[in-house]
């Protein structure tokens, strides 16, 4: 079982930068392809962007590119996601997901990851 705890989450102006982090543990981390999602109040669960097991593939939903950063550090078994320029419509819980299933990337739907965190509120005010 993977487990994953993402920690981060914050309240920040319109403009300004979060970092999130997601620690896995349980299992071998370089076995799972990785995820962020987010999930406004009343709004579908919505991929944001995902990561391949060594970090050599990355893939953004249009409304981040350009603005967020995926990365990861096998290492210290984390996931990162950067945030920057954040806007009011970026105010979500923010939940990482892993899967060993890897051959398929991207995977931008929430039941094609397998093991999730509880999630971290990020809440950008205008």
């Amino acid at each position: 079982q993977l487990q994953l705890v993402e920690s981060g989450g914050g309240l920040v102006q319109a403009g300004g930068s979060l970092r999130l982090s997601c620690a896995a543990s349980g299992r071998t981390f370089t076995q799972y392809n990785m995820g962020w999602f987010r999930q406004a109040p009343g709004k579908e669960r919505e991929f944001v962007t995902a990561i391949t097991r060594g970090g050599g593939n990355t893939n953004y939903v249009d409304s981040v590119k350009g603005r967020f950063t995926i990365s990861r550090d096998n290492a210290k078994n984390t996931l990162y996601l950067q945030m920057n320029s954040l806007k009011p419509e970026d105010t979500a819980v923010y939940s990482c997901a892993g899967t060993d299933v890897v051959w398929k990337f991207p995977k931008v739907l929430p039941e094609e990851y397998d093991y999730w965190g509880q999630g971290t509120q990020v809440t950008v005010s205008s």
